[in-house]
């Protein structure tokens, strides 16, 4: 059913025709009065075109369910007890829930009974259009993404279209849906787009920072005994030549012992505030007794889960661009298409790695499982390690077995980073609670190639190399060229 948000600033209006909204040639803020819409302050105007940068900017909340049905009651939805005693089904808000490691989660709760409810801006979808980027696979609107999951499964999922910089929207948000989890995917999460121009830069910045202490503040304010799941990133620790511990490292310096959290060596402005967004959870926690559990999330690849392959307006997106794709995704492109696969540097880049299945089964294990009140978890959430040499290897052995040459180059490396250097991680607390990993193996990398050649006529070859430097990163925007 459609949510009126009554604010200050909110253009209400009557819900009387109860079909879903079409798409309209008038672009994306053009909804028919069928739909009860907010205007949003916008921390991302400045990445949008001078001529677009006034326009109003819209918020749509509503579920999948067309407006003349009442959704069923979900049977088996996951529960938690009260405080009180009393138990109901678990509400799940997933923040970025439209993007790859978020849709993938929200199709996984919701198949697993809890009740879900996307939060997302879509400006990931922005970013394509600015670059001139593309997902490797078809992605359908997040509108019919959610009807296609209702018309399958009978579940529906809640959809807030805004921006959680705006904190009155967030706010609106957090009272309307009542979640007693919060996901928070819904972060700016390239590092070379991190670093193409200043703006970005500062985007990024904002975006992730202030987005995830709106969040706290919001978990402060309307929800004080919801969990808040954030996702981090490996990345934060860099390239020791210590192992990694999960988190929190026991030293002893000058005959004195203390447990501290583990240093931080970041790589990049999104990296940075990723670590920003640690700290600023650590403090809140221990001053206001939020729980949360901070998932510091290796390489993701892969692109199927059992509920994305129940239709094709059900795919995740599959980046293999030099922005936004990840090693192995790109590697079986650039396979796939003939293209060399782009070593960059020595190849001894070493980082975790796990399959986006497991992204999926770590966020519900936290959930399941959730952090006490004032305690702020640390996972380390990745199955395997390898360097970037060891991927090509592994896909040029699987590339032949499908009966493609693959050939390996190494480019000059964009990033500052060590090319050689030791590299162990521990990762046993989400085995502990029962994660059962999908270890890359010969068949996996079969099906993904076989995937990436499925859909080999939507690849742009001019995306492929990396086009991002670290040390020629400036003040002046950078453009993309037609």
């Amino acid at each position: 059913m459609a949510h009126l948000v009554s604010t200050s600033c909110s253009l209400k209006i009557s819900a009387t025709n109860k079909a879903f909204p079409q798409r309209s040639n008038q672009g994306p803020t053009a909804f028919p009065s069928s739909w009860a819409l907010q205007s949003s302050k916008s921390p991302y105007e400045s990445l949008i075109s001078r001529q677009e940068k006034h326009q109003r900017k819209f918020i749509v909340q509503a579920t999948a369910v067309p407006l003349n049905q009442q959704a069923p009651t979900q049977a088996g939805a996951s529960s938690y007890q009260h405080s009180n005693g009393s138990s109901k089904m678990q509400r799940v808000m997933i923040i970025g829930g439209d993007g790859y490691c978020g849709w993938a989660t929200a199709l996984h709760l919701s198949n697993k009974g809890y009740q879900v409810a996307i939060v997302d801006s879509l400006v990931r979808r922005l970013f394509d259009h600015q670059l001139g980027l593309d997902s490797l696979t078809p992605i359908a609107s997040i509108h019919n993404r959610l009807r296609r999951w209702k018309s399958i499964t009978g579940k529906a999922i809640e959809l807030y279209i805004g921006d959680i910089c705006d904190f009155e929207f967030l706010s609106e948000t957090f009272k309307s849906f009542e979640p007693d989890a919060v996901v928070h995917f819904g972060e700016q999460r390239s590092a070379p787009y991190s670093m193409i121009d200043r703006s970005r830069a500062v985007f990024t910045q904002h975006n992730n920072v202030i987005g995830t202490l709106n969040v706290l503040f919001a978990i402060k304010e309307f929800r004080e005994e919801c969990h808040l799941v954030k996702l981090g990133t490996m990345g934060e620790y860099g390239t020791p030549n210590i192992d990694i511990e999960e988190g929190y490292i026991t030293i002893t310096h000058n005959g004195r012992t203390d447990t501290l959290p583990y240093p931080k060596q970041a790589s990049s402005f999104y990296h940075l505030s990723k670590v920003h967004d640690s700290h600023n959870i650590a403090f809140t926690c221990k001053a206001w007794g939020i729980r949360a559990t901070d998932l510091n999330q290796g390489v993701v690849y892969g692109v199927r889960t059992d509920e994305t392959e129940l239709h094709d307006e059900l795919n995740n997106r599959f980046d293999y661009d030099g922005v936004f794709g990840t090693a192995l995704n790109r590697f079986c492109v650039q396979a796939a298409v003939g293209h060399p696969l782009t070593v960059y540097g020595k190849g001894g880049q070493t980082r975790g790695y796990l399959d986006i299945r497991d992204t999926v089964q770590c966020v519900e294990l936290a959930i399941a499982n959730p952090a006490n009140s004032g305690e702020f978890r640390v996972f380390n959430q990745f199955t395997e390690q390898f360097s970037v040499n060891q991927l090509a290897a592994l896909v040029t052995k699987a590339g032949a077995k499908v009966g493609l040459d693959v050939q390996t180059v190494n480019v000059p490396n964009p990033r500052v980073e060590a090319e050689e250097h030791y590299y162990n991680a521990k990762h046993t607390k989400l085995i502990d609670l029962g994660l059962e990993p999908h270890l890359l193996s010969d068949s996996l990398l079969d099906s993904l190639l076989n995937f990436a050649i499925k859909y080999e006529d939507r690849v742009d070859k001019k995306q492929i190399m990396p086009s991002i430097s670290w040390k020629k990163i400036g003040v002046k925007p950078k453009t993309v060229a037609a």
